[in-house]
């Protein structure tokens, strides 16, 4: 490899460097070599800090050209060269160079340095969470033996005695994360399931299903929040009980549906009061004048039938809006 660097060097002295790259990497995988290591040669080879981010593995590793680690929390510059740890992944490893067209051998170091430091943190710290839709469905599955359920655990990277929750989304595949990693959970309609030990994982999915039934979609036709914590909902949650998915809605529903087919403003509207502390705080949320909000609370009155500027017509209007989407099929 020595003697093919030196002849490539005298023809094309990035692709000698890039040849030494490789056989530096490989030398460094052989050895079996640990992430900081990895990182402290790509900061070496590329004269810049080379940081590498795993959120889902809890993995946070920067070193200075020097050797030298210095880990942050500042976000990597989106115009570093960078590289991710699976083909279809987010940039988890870059190299701090700005200014500047990243170069072949900065490529070189990103692709080798990338691909040993996956195969590391599988390695060490097993899988990210759904990198393998079937292990993440035993660990959910109350059906299934709990040696098995622990075994997928331990394969997705979860301490048994870690507190971890499970995510449910309309249509998605379910997610498995460490109950410390709110930053990681994806955008969209998210419920998310209570904090519980890996045995009882099973436990926490059921109850994020239930809290994705209450997410909105963040419109103005459906308002509200789109990812709901099932531990945050107390007495509320027995609602879901009570109000099956596609079945003909309670009545309180079908008025505040006709109500906002006379009024395209009706729903965040409507939201706004049940969501502020206020009248002031609902017009400032709804983004209108104090006055221009108790019209249209009046106009809202007379369509639905009810006040719902007093505590008691709040609450029935809490509880529409609620199970509108609780009816949603």
């Amino acid at each position: 490899m020595k003697e093919l660097a030196g002849r490539l060097t005298a023809l094309d002295p990035d692709a000698g460097a890039a040849v030494r790259v490789i056989a530096y990497f490989d030398r460094l995988a052989e050895s079996r070599a640990g992430v900081e290591a990895l990182m402290r040669g790509a900061a070496v080879l590329a004269g810049v800090p080379a940081r590498l981010v795993d959120a889902d593995r809890r993995v946070r590793v920067r070193v200075e050209p020097d050797g030298t680690r210095r880990d942050t929390e500042l976000p990597p510059d989106p115009d570093w060269p960078c590289a991710a740890l699976t083909p279809d992944g987010p940039p988890a490893l870059w190299l701090e160079r700005a200014g500047a067209m990243p170069s072949v051998v900065d490529a070189v170091i990103l692709e080798r340095a990338a691909g040993a430091a996956r195969v590391v943190l599988d390695r060490t710290r097993g899988r990210a969470p759904l990198d393998d839709p079937a292990l993440v469905e035993t660990l959910l599955d109350a059906t299934a033996a709990e040696p098995a359920r622990l075994h997928a655990a331990r394969r997705l990277g979860l301490a048994p005695a870690a507190p971890a929750r499970a995510l449910a989304t309309p249509g998605g595949r379910p997610r498995v994360l460490p109950a410390d990693a709110r930053d990681a959970v994806p955008a969209g309609r998210v419920g998310v399931g209570p904090a519980v030990p890996v045995p009882d994982l099973p436990r926490s999915w059921a109850a994020a299903r239930t809290a994705l039934r209450f997410t909105a979609d963040g419109t103005a036709q459906d308002p509200g929040l789109r990812v709901v914590y099932a531990d945050e909902l107390g007495g509320i949650a027995l609602l879901a009980d009570l109000v099956a998915p596609g079945a003909e809605p309670p009545a309180d529903v079908l008025a505040v549906e006709a109500a906002a087919a006379d009024a395209p403003w009706l729903l965040t509207t409507l939201h706004a009061v049940t969501a502020t502390a206020s009248l002031r705080s609902a017009a400032a949320e709804a983004n209108v004048h104090h006055s221009t909000l108790q019209d249209r609370l009046a106009h809202a009155e007379h369509l639905l039938g009810w006040p719902v500027r007093t505590p008691q017509g709040r609450l029935r209007l809490h509880l529409a809006l609620t199970m509108r989407r609780l009816a949603r099929p």
